[in-house]
């Protein structure tokens, strides 16, 4: 087992690593930039060191300073986290060419599942459904519109590189393909100094449900059940819950077998998520594979009782999984507090907190970095906590969340829990009625 992780990340998810770790009797080493001198995640791990200024690519994505922390302090491994370097293939390389262990996967199985259009061929051959589209990454607008031609529109442009909505252009019918084509490739280069594109067949009434996966260094994979992240805004996740409300038994274990599939196509090491669309007649379509932990891990977590964090750093030490598959028995929901201005658009709000009080009670998580005087930067993603309820059904889950959103207070700060407040008292969201669009239409 390790004796020293480093965690290469900040905020909630430093601190969610840090506090298994010390469950596992591992020192942990917490790395900053100046903006986040006073974060809990500092105060709690064992060790610290600066890596550089509150600008990203001068610390929390310069892989050179969070090595030479590693170094400096014998970390012999890392956990990333999620965002930042979590999904870099030169950062899982450099660890290992410097033998201190990468919790996560292995580098050619990131830049495998990286690259969508190379990730849809593998999962293609391996027998996962996939969206129809084009095969590999279009040529030139006379090849996109060839192909949306033979697919029926409506038809999705989207980057190759591509994450966060961007690079993505839904096209309804041919005479608006070159505009669509043009300003997707030009997103997609500032975004990722990659303009490379493909093409899919539009879903209509989309589904996002995520089966949670995991797999060791003997070809062993499970999974651990679904998510449903319908609920988001231009393609950032709001609110993820599990069970979905839309799931059956049957479409459960199709889309579990089918995640294994996914995983054993690429010889998956560690934990991941591959993320599905389910259509309104519950037919489903490999979107994506994420090669780490993600945000909405925690409710997962709550419904089959199990560590994840735990679980990936097991993994990395070389311990097989037990290979049984996972199903929920309770019913979880999580709810993204941002320091946003619903009331503005979601206008991101940094500031300092001048008062918290963050709620309790039977079923009641909070996965969180900040405190009453902590100051949030305004250098990072708006995200300052994640709730977490768990119940025995989905009815008694959304009144236990808006009973703990009710107790949640955060001042000095715009904080997106009016909008979750108004979520939980949504008819059509209470009746398990949305899709990915269900933003567009809700009035806040």
């Amino acid at each position: 087992m390790f004796k020293k992780i480093l965690v290469a990340n900040r905020g909630e998810i430093a601190m969610r690593v840090i506090r298994t770790c010390k469950e596992m009797g591992i020192k942990t080493v917490a790395v900053y930039s100046t903006a986040d001198k006073d974060s809990l995640p500092v105060r709690f791990a064992d060790e610290a060191v600066c890596i550089g200024p509150p600008i990203s690519k001068l610390s929390y994505l310069s892989i050179p300073n969070i090595m030479a922390a590693a170094e400096i302090t014998n970390a012999d491994a890392i956990h990333p986290g999620y965002g930042f370097l979590s999904e870099n293939e030169e950062f899982s390389r450099v660890c290992q060419k410097n033998g201190v262990k990468f919790i996560g996967a292995l580098p050619e199985q990131i830049a495998g599942m990286g690259d969508k259009a190379t990730a849809k061929a593998t999962m293609i051959e391996a027998g996962v459904p996939c969206i129809p589209g084009s095969k590999g990454l279009l040529k030139d607008v006379a090849d996109a519109k060839i192909t949306a031609k033979e697919i029926k529109y409506p038809i999705i442009l989207k980057a190759t590189a591509g994450g966060g909505g961007k690079g993505m252009r839904i096209v309804w019918k041919e005479e608006d393909v070159e505009a669509a084509w043009d300003s997707a490739r030009q997103e997609a280069g500032a975004a990722f100094g990659n303009d490379g594109i493909y093409m899919e067949k539009y879903i209509e009434e989309p589904r996002h449900i995520e089966i949670q996966i995991a797999g060791d260094q003997y070809g062993n994979a499970c999974h651990m059940s679904e998510r449903d992240c319908s609920i988001q805004r231009r393609h950032q996740k709001l609110v993820e819950e599990t069970p979905s409300p839309f799931m059956t038994d049957e479409l459960r274990e199709k889309m579990g077998q089918a995640a294994i599939k996914a995983a054993k196509a690429v010889k998956y090491e560690g934990v991941g998520t591959v993320e599905f669309l389910v259509d309104k007649n519950r037919d489903f379509y490999f979107m994506e594979m994420n090669t780490r932990i993600q945000v909405e891990h925690t409710i997962t977590e709550e419904v089959i009782d199990f560590d994840l964090i735990k679980e990936q750093i097991l993994i990395a030490a070389g311990k097989p999984i037990s290979g049984k598959n996972y199903y929920p028995h309770m019913h979880a929901i999580q709810c993204r507090i941002n320091a946003e201005d619903p009331y503005t658009d979601f206008r991101p709000s940094p500031g300092k907190i001048t008062d918290y009080h963050c709620p309790g009670g039977h079923g009641v998580r909070i996965d969180s970095h900040v405190y009453s005087g902590y100051t949030i930067p305004p250098n990072y993603d708006s995200m300052i906590a994640k709730l977490i309820v768990v119940a025995q059904t989905r009815e008694e889950a959304i009144l236990k969340m808006k009973r703990a959103l009710d107790e949640y207070i955060i001042e000095g700060v715009k904080t997106t829990i009016p909008f979750h407040q108004k979520l939980m008292a949504n008819e059509d969201f209470n009746k398990g009625n949305f899709t990915t669009k269900f933003m567009e239409t809700f009035d806040f």
